[in-house]
């Protein structure tokens, strides 16, 4: 099946109540109107043009953006992208990612606050991960597995091939997903739809799941592709199989929900018996063992996960198990982090305290680790109101830090800015201006670039950033908004001459940007057939 499970949240929020519908509903929800000349045109379903099927992915991009339970978290973010960007890499040295489809598609992953074991692509290469899946694999070769084989569904234009398979059908089905989703959005009660009217969904979602079900040649494609991909990019095979190995087990379970993962990528004996026969063509390996940094990305997604203040209080009492100082460093690790962070979330800092200096004391940590714990300890200065110290454990690291480096930026932006000091601000608008020179679509960079701005008390500067944001959330309507109060604020205080050299060029910027915007919101328009 189409791996666009999202989480329960969200298919509520999208007047979805049955997650087998993987999105691709035959018609919209009772308070959504179907009008097919506002749907994109996909020609006669013999080929889906690359520009369409992103935009076909932006649309529903642009409701996750918006939605709680997705989640923008720098620490789990720079974990994901490394292993992300590594299979990017790997799947374009094999000729697998063209040019042409990575100048395409936006190839951007999304956390996603559930804590199930899924992950999903959507059309136009934006994928999504659980934090569920992250909290439940034991190393990173697990889960580039997972990665890599949706990669590979994008990659091999499933997606589109589907559509196309379905002929004139396929733009139907697409649009009345991304109709029922916008409309959900905007109604109040859409969260509580009649139990009618959820068999209804239930039954539609059933009655064309045969239909959107990725083909087995698919699936055996996804997975022999995604193979390749992720043992040329350096990742265990036996990550491929174990992974194989722990669904196959949740599958002999009763599947409580748990385990979208099954629905969409159901475990055929063909599928596990493939990746045990590509396993053992390779020499003889131990097993993949756990790093004391995936053990804490692991913790680190559990927790933020909001399992609830039971669940938060296990994860405390474990760093007290006298069994701890036996385990693997690996165990050690994970296991203080979570309590750390644990305690934090119930704003016990005294005793994440405790735990914190525990864990700065663990030796041999890897350099990646030290780096998360480095990350920990400023989060905790943070958040327990010393700004200032959390300044001072990362700002050392500012001129060796490397490129990929997202979490300590923002963590030492957000550090500056909390401090409420100008000067702190002007430093942080500075640092977050050579970041997003290099990532201009970062929307939490220019909301925070924005927040900079206004404690030194540049509005002009700080409009601008809050339309950015929006404009990289994809909300086009607000980020026209936002543009047009920058031009109005620049026109009045150029009329008051106070409008430096620096200002009208920001003015000018301001100006191009909004007209650019228009531009973009006017061909939507046209293509959907909104007068």
């Amino acid at each position: 099946m189409l791996s666009t499970q999202l989480s329960p949240h969200l298919l509520r929020r999208f007047g979805v109540l049955s997650v087998c519908a993987a999105l691709l509903l035959p018609v919209a929800p009772a308070h959504a109107q179907l009008n097919p000349s506002r749907l994109p045109n996909l020609g006669d379903g013999a080929e889906v043009p690359l520009g369409v099927e992103r935009r076909l992915g932006e649309s529903i991009a642009r409701e996750i953006y918006r939605d709680p339970d997705y989640l923008d978290d720098p620490v789990l973010g720079d974990y994901l992208q490394s292993i992300w960007q590594t299979l990017l890499a790997s799947a374009r040295q094999r000729g697998e990612l063209t040019p042409e489809l990575e100048q395409q598609f936006s190839w951007e992953v999304s956390l996603i606050r559930d804590r199930s074991i899924n992950a999903f692509a959507l059309p136009g290469g934006y994928l999504g991960v659980h934090l569920g899946l992250i909290s439940a694999v034991s190393s990173a070769d697990e889960l580039a597995s997972v990665l890599a084989h949706e990669l590979s569904h994008v990659t091999q234009r499933h997606i589109a091939r589907m559509i196309a398979q379905q002929g004139r059908q396929g733009p139907m089905v697409m649009g009345a997903m991304i109709l029922g989703m916008l409309a959900a959005s905007r109604t109040a009660n859409a969260s509580s739809m009649s139990a009618a009217n959820a068999v209804m969904v239930g039954g539609q979602a059933a009655a064309i799941q045969s239909q959107l079900n990725f083909s087995r040649d698919m699936e055996r494609e996804a997975d022999r592709v995604g193979y390749g991909v992720m043992t040329e990019a350096g990742y265990e095979a036996q990550g491929f199989v174990t992974m194989f190995e722990k669904l196959q087990q949740a599958a002999r379970l009763n599947d409580n929900g748990s385990f979208p993962y099954l629905r969409s990528h159901p475990m055929t004996t063909e599928r596990i018996a493939d990746a045990q026969a590509r396993q053992q063509l390779l020499p003889a390996r131990a097993a993949v063992a756990t790093t004391p940094t995936h053990a804490m990305m692991s913790a680190r997604a559990q927790v933020l996960a909001k399992p609830g203040v039971d669940v938060l209080r296990t994860i405390a009492a474990q760093a007290n198990a006298t069994t701890l100082l036996s385990a693997s460093k690996a165990k050690q690790a994970g296991v203080l982090y979570g309590a750390t962070l644990a305690e934090m979330e119930q704003r016990n800092f005294a005793a994440a305290r405790q735990h914190l200096v525990r864990l700065q004391s663990l030796s041999g940590l890897e350099l990646s680790a030290l780096r998360v714990v480095r990350l920990l300890g400023a989060e905790l200065a943070l958040i327990s109101g010393d700004a200032a110290q959390a300044v001072g454990l990362l700002e050392p690291k500012v001129a060796v830090l490397a490129s990929h480096d997202r979490a300590t930026r923002m963590q030492l932006a957000r550090s500056r800015v909390a401090t409420q000091k100008p000067a702190q601000g002007k430093v942080a608008a500075t640092e977050l201006s050579l970041w997003l020179n290099q990532h201009p679509r970062d929307a939490s960079a220019w909301l925070l670039q924005a927040s900079a701005y206004e404690l030194q008390g540049d509005s002009l500067r700080a409009i601008r950033a809050q339309a950015e944001a929006r404009a990289m959330e994809l909300d086009y309507g607000a980020a026209l908004d936002r543009f047009k109060a920058a031009q109005l604020l620049a026109h009045q205080m150029a009329s008051e001459g106070k409008l430096d050299r620096a200002g009208h060029m920001e003015a000018s910027i301001i100006d191009a940007r909004l007209r650019e915007l228009e531009n973009l919101r006017r061909e939507q328009a046209l293509e959907r057939g909104i007068n």
